[in-house]
Order: C-alpha cells, then structure tokens, then sequence
C-alpha cells in the first residue's frame, strides 16, 4: 500500500445528531432548462405487490403505497417508481399488460391511482410509471384480434408474425433464444387445427413482440404516453427501452466464439451484436416520445432500462432529444472491487455529461440479485438467473451487508441521479431458501428449474416485527413466503436504532441534499492505495476500502460512516467493507 495521509482520532456525530430526513416539498412546476429535477435525484423503486397489502389478499397495492407515502418523505427520496399495475394475466408480475390505460383490480383503481399520485405530490414525492412497450400481454385486445385474423392482416402487422422455416413450416423463423430460457417463437393454431403462422416473444410467450416498424404502433403509444401524462404523473421508466427494433430481415443471432448460446447475453449487456437488441432505429422512437413529453411543463422525463455492454453505448440514449436518464447496468454489474468501480466510475462521469446527461447510478432492481447478497457471492451469477439453495458461491450474510451498506454510501456521494430499490434500506438479502412450488418467475419455469429467477429479490418486505406477514397487511397472507429472519430487519425494528441501516440510508440521503452532492462535481484522491476508493465531492470526502486491512483516515469530521470506525489513542481507521463520509480539517 502506497503511504497514507496522517490521520488523527475520529469521532462520529451523536446519534440525536442524525434524525430522518424530512425533504422539502420541490418545486413541481415549469420547466427548468440545465437544472432538472431528475438530474439531481434520487428515485425509489416501487415494486407494488410486494411493497404494502391494504386489501390482505397477499398482494400489495396502490392504496398500501398511499399509507406508506410519509415513510419515503421521512426517508428522503424525491421521487418514486411503480412497476406495472396495469391491467394483465399477471404471468410475469403485470410487464404482461393487458390494458396499458386502466389499473389491474389486483392493485386498486384508476381512483386509487389519483389519490396515491396526488398524495405523492402533496409531500414533494414525484411519480414515474413503468412503461412496457416491447411487448403486451397474450390477452391484449390486439392479439386476441391478431389471432383470430388471416396472415398478412392488419391485425397481425401490430405483432411480429412470421411463416416457419422447413418444408412445412415447423421451425422456428430464426434461432432466437428468449430471455426466459427456450426459443423465442410459438406457432399459433388456425381455425380449423392446422398449424399456423409463428408469432416472435422475447420474453414468455404470454408476451408477444410489438411491431415497431408499423405506425398504427407508434401512434398508440404516443396516446398512452399522454393518457398518463394527462394524469400528471412525472415520467416513464420504459421496459426494455433497448428491444424494441429488430434487425430486418430478423436474421439468425450467430454469437461470438466465447459465447456459449444465443441468449447467454441475457439482455444485452454482452460483447455481442444481437439483432434484437440495442439497434439504431429504437432513437427516433425516443425523440418522437421526448417531444411528446416536451410539451408538458414540470420536467416530465423518461428513464431508459437498456442493458447495454458498455457506458458509452448507454450514453446513446440520453443524448439531448432523447431520453433523460438510462439505468447505468455496466456500474451495477460491477464487483466489489475498488479499480474497477473508479473505472466504471470514471467513464460514465466522463460519457454521461458529455451527451448533457446526468449519470444515473443504481445497486439494485426487481430483476437483479440484491446487493446485499450479490456483493458476496464468489461464483458467476449472469443476470437475471437468480440464486437458490445450489447455487455455487453463495453469500455471508454479514460480509454482504457490510458491503452493500459501503457500497450505497459511496453511490449516493457520487454527481447525478441515484435508484434506491424497496427494502434495500433495511439491508434486506437475497431470499435463497425459497421452496420451487412457490416461485413464480417465468424463467425457473420454462427452464425447469435450472435458473432460479427474480422471486428472491421480490418477495413482500416487512414493516413491523411483530405484524401478520411483518406488516406488509393485516391478514399474514404473502404472494411468497418471508423469512422469519426479516422480523430482525423490519422496519419498526431499525427505527430506534442508530446503528441500523435505515438510519445509515436516512443519514445519507439527508447530507445528499444538504451538501448538494447531486450537482457536485468529482475529484478522485490519490495516496490510499488501489485497493481503496477515495474522492471529494464538493465539501466532503468520501473513503471506501475494498481491501483486506484497515486503512489510516485522514484528520477530519465524520458526517457519516457506514459501519463502525476503528480508533486507538490518535489514530482512527477505516475496517475493510466499509466507507466514510468527512469534512476535512
């Protein structure tokens, strides 16, 4: 380790001294041009039927998110993110969208969608929606029309139909693998029983492929757009922003030599060149819909969920006209390892802003393993497969913590926009021991087991120790079972806890805003070694260690650490998995 600056006795602030953040209501008006909402904030993501239950049918709903709404203003987000509550068969969680203008009866009604939205804005909360236009659900009225519809019909030009391969048809157009697991085509079934025509799923077959090529597809989501943006809400996050055009011809994914199957990319965040994923075309959809959004006042902005292989590519679609925010996938995907995170780092704060966006930074979603888990596991885990029982590599529990708990502490000093997903500030983990007859995720069914899928990051969170289901309801009904270890991490167990990681969350968030780190700017720090993180944002400077020993701390006021600090006579140090926030001397 290269030498370290003098470091002298570290005390950290008095717990009293760290109350919640109690946000200001922002100004939800007019446009501001350079100085955005969405530059600056930070997002928390809404997974509803796993957020709060008011009906105690076991599945959340938008009326729980109403109740909950003061416990995110005392958090001190400024805006939240709903997944899907869309009319659907749920047979993937609601992104199967039946009716993208009506709510699912599961999660309430249009009603209970204008009281949440207005109860959201009367606390200073912003609402984003999730927006799913790759695909609809099976049950749409579109594909019901486009089944009962001749080949070559308008109906079935909205979808991606296509004539099998073979002499009689009975293979698949192309090779293309689903997300899911197995092929992404399924031949339809004539009237009178013959086979049919093969229609294109990316994703389960519950979910076919929008044509995007066709304008009466365009237009009907210039119309959606509008329908909600009419309602006031504050933006999209659009699902799967970067598959939405298809390589004509849509020929066969012939992957590069290191890649074992066409879907081993995943979604798209490989080296490959797949013809499904990230192609030119799906631009001008975005600039149509930038304008369609520019039209209203109070900033309304459009988040683009791209898995894409590098931050530059990323960077391409959030370039001025199009979209405002792109998840940054290439920093979540990176390990706890100090280089590679300053180089992640690095070159989105240099790829982001040149493009005139804000980098946005997020740990965790409803389709990753938490970080809480995934930050220890030792064995490769690609995404979207989950871990379960037998999954190699799996995780300490208290070594994942620690590093998540870190690992949050530097992403919210860090310029830009940050996501924060429901339940990661209770430290919740990975759900591991979930029993197959309870998952629900598409991919452990359609590939038999072999991927266990997004239930473990998904199941219902707990509000009180001592609650029915920990307080998601008051019934004890839950869509998956919960583990009775999360009655330690609920959220009335950590509230008078100052070591607690709701505590840490509410402590960072607040010095966030207090010392403005949103619109800072970044300056790394030299002398710490290349196994420790180190820079200044404005006031503060932030110190992570990602190595295997303690590391000397300079002289300084600690605003706020993420673990316990050690400190002997005059010395104060930094334990490894564990990073700081200070004033300097």
């Amino acid at each position: 380790m290269t030498s370290q600056p003098t470091s002298t006795l570290i005390s950290p602030p008095p717990a009293e001294a760290s109350p919640a953040a109690t946000a200001e209501a922002p100004d939800l008006r007019g446009n501001h041009p350079g100085a955005e909402w969405w530059r600056t904030a930070v997002i928390y993501q809404i997974y509803p039927r796993s957020f709060a239950d008011a009906s105690g049918d076991g599945i959340g709903d938008l009326p729980g998110v109403t109740a909950h709404l003061d416990d995110l203003r005392s958090l001190g987000v400024d805006a939240v993110w709903l997944s899907p509550f869309y009319r659907s068969p749920q047979h993937d969680a609601g992104y199967d969208v039946a009716d993208y203008r009506d709510i699912d009866p599961l999660f309430g009604t249009l009603d209970d969608f204008d009281t949440m939205l207005a109860a959201a804005h009367a606390r200073g909360i912003r609402v984003i929606v999730d927006l799913v236009p790759n695909h609809s659900s099976d049950q749409h009225v579109w594909f019901q029309e486009a089944l009962a519809a001749e080949p070559g019909s308008p109906a079935r030009a909205r979808y991606l139909f296509r004539d099998g391969r073979g002499p009689a048809g009975d293979e698949p157009p192309n090779n293309w693998e689903s997300v899911f697991g197995g092929p992404a085509w399924t031949r339809t079934t004539n009237p009178d029983g013959t086979p049919g025509q093969w229609y294109l799923h990316l994703f389960d077959t519950t979910q076919p492929d929008f044509d995007w090529a066709n304008p009466e597809v365009q237009d009907e989501f210039r119309g959606i757009l509008r329908f909600w943006l009419d309602r006031g809400v504050d933006g999209f996050r659009v699902d799967v922003a970067h598959g939405l055009v298809k390589t004509d011809g849509l020929p066969d994914h012939v992957p590069a030599a290191s890649t074992a199957e066409p879907a081993a990319d995943s979604m798209g965040g490989g080296d490959d060149d797949v013809p499904y994923w990230g192609q030119d075309g799906v631009h001008e959809i975005y600039r149509d819909w930038h304008r369609v959004l520019a039209e209203y006042d109070g900033d309304r902005a459009l988040c683009a969920e791209a898995w894409l292989p590098t931050v530059d590519r990323t960077a391409e679609w959030v370039r001025s006209d199009e979209m405002h925010q792109a998840f940054n996938f290439p920093y979540l995907m990176t390990e706890w390892d100090a280089p590679a995170i300053r180089e992640v780092i690095s070159e989105s704060l240099r790829a982001f802003p040149a493009v005139g966006a804000p980098a946005t930074w997020v740990l965790s979603n409803h389709d990753v393993v938490r970080h809480a888990s995934r930050l220890a596991l030792t064995a490769e885990n690609p995404q979207g497969h989950g871990i379960g029982p037998s999954s190699p590599g799996q995780p300490i529990p208290e070594v994942g913590l620690r590093r998540a708990r870190a690992a949050t502490t530097v992403m919210l000093a860090l310029p830009g926009s940050a996501y924060v997903y429901q339940g990661e500030e209770l430290g919740l983990p990975e759900v591991i021991e979930l029993p197959g007859e309870v998952r629900q995720d598409p991919t452990w069914f359609r590939t038999d087991g072999e991927r266990y899928g997004r239930d473990g990051c998904r199941v219902p969170i707990p509000w009180t120790a001592d609650g029915a289901a920990y307080g998601f309801n008051t019934t004890g009904a839950s869509w998956l079972p919960q583990p009775a270890e999360w009655a330690a991490l609920a959220r009335d167990a950590q509230e008078g806890d100052p070591d607690s990681t709701l505590w840490l969350y509410r402590q960072l968030l607040a010095t966030r805003r207090a010392e403005g780190l949103g619109a800072g700017e970044l300056t790394w720090l030299d002398g710490y070694g290349d196994d420790v993180i180190a820079f200044r944002n404005g006031n503060v400077t932030v110190i992570a260690n990602a190595s295997d020993a303690a590391v000397p701390l300079p002289a300084g006021t600690v605003l706020v650490s993420s673990g316990p600090l050690q400190a002997s006579g005059r010395a104060g140090a930094l334990p490894v998995d564990t990073a700081v926030w200070m004033l300097s001397d």
